[in-house]
């Protein structure tokens, strides 16, 4: 049975993965619920994800208050992606927020859409669809998520999907393990990239919806290879801050 330890260090090293693999620098985060209390989720304090160890990593109220009370620990602003997310998607066990320069983009071209390009890629399919904030709170926000109110408009347009796009931010993505959001987070980023190279050759051929649901099946299941072989790759903890 999995404990509240074990999901810390599922955060610390996602957080680290996520990092070395360009997906997240200083900024964006990764959480999962607690295995415990399905009404709380465990995040990083506010830090950079390459430096996050096991004792960074706080647990919170769906409210993004944090338990128990703390005074001196900094919190990162947009918490209220990850609470309003688990609040209203009882399926969703993990969340991660990207702010991945190759997905932006795909966020500010109207018209553009993220399909799934290569066989690594299917869980793309349905083509993740835009959230603007300015439609909620208007044209002179940072387009942060800075509270509850944000977080449920945010949480509303995701739905049922495992994916959002976030208007000149990044993005957002949902699923049943630490393991699942990283892999999809990662390979989200590298589908960009692909379709954005691929353009200067032409117009690019993509997945079909049987060929992209064959892919998600098939490539779902191989994740925790995935995991193993980034976790490997990341430095020990504690040596990610040095120099």
């Amino acid at each position: 049975m999995s404990t509240s330890l074990d999901a810390k260090t599922a955060v610390s090293q996602g957080s680290r993965i996520l990092a070395a693999q360009g997906v997240l620098d200083a900024f964006g985060h990764l959480s999962c619920r607690s295995p415990e209390r399905p009404d709380r989720f465990l995040i990083p304090r506010s830090l950079a994800p390459a430096l996050v160890t096991p004792d960074d990593v706080a647990e919170l109220d769906l409210a993004g208050d944090l338990i128990p009370p703390t005074s001196g620990v900094q919190l990162f602003l947009e918490r209220f992606i990850h609470g309003e997310i688990y609040r209203r998607r009882p399926d969703v066990q993990a969340v991660v927020h990207s702010h991945a320069l190759p997905v932006v983009p795909f966020t500010v071209v109207p018209g553009a859409r993220i399909r799934p390009i290569c066989h690594m890629c299917g869980f793309l399919r349905g083509a993740p669809s835009t959230f603007d904030l300015a439609a909620h709170a208007g044209a002179s926000t940072d387009l942060l998520i800075r509270n509850a109110e944000h977080g449920r408009h945010l949480a509303e347009h995701l739905g049922d999907a495992s994916i959002v796009l976030m208007r000149a931010h990044g993005y957002t993505v949902v699923g049943a393990r630490v393991e699942e959001v990283v892999y999809e987070a990662i390979y989200t980023m590298k589908n960009c990239e692909i379709e954005l190279a691929a353009r200067a050759l032409g117009e690019p051929a993509f997945l079909s919806d049987g060929e992209a649901e064959a892919c998600a099946q098939t490539l779902g299941a191989a994740t925790s290879r995935a995991w193993e072989l980034w976790v490997r790759q990341c430095p020990p903890i504690g040596a990610a801050s040095g120099g």
